[in-house]
């Protein structure tokens, strides 16, 4: 087996390193125990400064050895150099052994635990860094489960749709003609919306999974999100109602506008009714809260647990038609959010659908 240069030069750094750090920190705890002994003319205390350096040495260094050897040379240097006969080791008077045993078994027990706490503490930010790279893989499958079925499904139509087009353009009434480039229009469009929605995600820090955030108005990011749909979907109906307070929080208004456009493009496509759309914004404790609230046909309860995870192709009433789109937009509506350090919820009401987001008001 070939050695590992990397490796061995990584320990190499790492001996240097906590020699150093040893060295450096006895050495203080040595000048500034002669201070406090020329100051003072007593000795009493002085071992108290080796034991903090014992801990500053074991926080700072790697492994248990460093401060474990940090113990034994601060219990030599004490009794060679604060106790008498001075510069000589002498442990046979009167209650010496048992106090300097007390204080080496005081300092290695500390090391000991200073180093076992840091080492959990490296072991929990392992564990979070996991947790992060298992939610960003759960993430990506979600989004390319979703782009699989979401635009190929839009692509298929718009092939099929041309080809009628080209191939039966003289049998076909203009009525038809305009039907099959109506359809292409409109699945053009969809391919553009979804194309928006993954550009959103770029937005999104890969490695923290987290955004750049600045305080933004409440009512403005509503305004604006609800005005770009109207320009896609004319016929859109939306009732708005916002606090009447004026609230700024910590967001990116790009990406938060992009989750109202999705909520509430989803519950115009896919509720099965013409009935208007509410979008109800307000304080929820120390969060704003985004609730919208259609009354059409309803989620169906087995796709409820499991509807922001981008898995679209489900059957509307039994008949095969599939919700186009729902999958991504929502699947990314759900990753913008938790980047926000939010939540997101599905669930009915006695007359239809309702979706809920909220953003702390306190940047986190």
């Amino acid at each position: 087996m070939t050695p590992d240069p990397k490796g061995g030069g990584r320990v190499r750094m790492e001996w240097k390193k906590n020699c150093l750090i040893t060295a450096a920190a006895l050495f203080l705890a040595t000048l500034i125990a002669y201070l406090f002994y020329l100051a003072t003319g007593s000795a009493n205390n002085i071992s108290m400064i080796y034991v903090l350096a014992v801990a500053l040495i074991a926080r700072f260094s790697t492994g248990y050895l460093p401060g474990i050897l940090a113990s034994v040379i601060s219990v030599f240097i004490v009794n060679g150099v604060f106790t008498y006969p001075y510069g000589r080791l002498n442990f046979t008077m009167a209650g010496y052994p048992l106090t300097f045993l007390g204080i080496l078994s005081v300092s290695i027990i500390i090391s000991a635990t200073t180093t076992h706490l840091k080492t959990q503490a490296r072991q929990i930010q392992e564990q979070e860094r996991l947790l992060l790279e298992a939610d960003k893989e759960k993430m990506r499958a979600n989004l390319l489960r979703a782009i699989s079925h979401d635009l190929r499904t839009p692509l298929t139509a718009i092939i099929g749709s041309s080809s009628a087009y080209l191939e039966n353009k003289k049998e076909l009434s203009e009525a038809e003609q305009e039907a099959l480039v109506s359809g292409i229009h409109e699945d053009a469009n969809w391919l553009l919306n979804m194309v928006e929605n993954l550009l959103t995600v770029t937005r999104i820090n890969a490695d923290t999974a987290s955004v750049v955030k600045t305080e933004e108005s409440v009512e403005e990011v509503v305004a604006e999100a609800v005005t770009r749909l109207k320009k896609r979907l004319p016929d859109i109906s939306v009732r708005v109602k916002v606090p009447d307070a004026f609230y700024m929080i910590p967001m990116d208004a790009t990406l938060i506008e992009q989750v109202i456009i999705n909520l509430l493009e989803n519950a115009a496509r896919h509720s099965g009714t013409l009935k208007p759309i509410e979008l109800n914004v307000y304080p929820n404790g120390k969060a704003m809260q985004f609730d919208v609230i259609d009354y059409g046909k309803g989620i169906p309860a087995e796709r409820l647990n499991s509807i922001f995870d981008g898995d679209a192709a489900y059957s509307r009433n039994g008949s095969g038609e599939a919700f186009k789109g729902m999958g991504i937009g929502l699947s990314i509506c759900k990753t913008i959010i938790l980047a926000h350090k939010g939540s997101i919820t599905a669930e009915n009401h006695s007359g239809g659908a309702k979706f809920s987001f909220t953003l702390p008001m306190q940047d986190c």
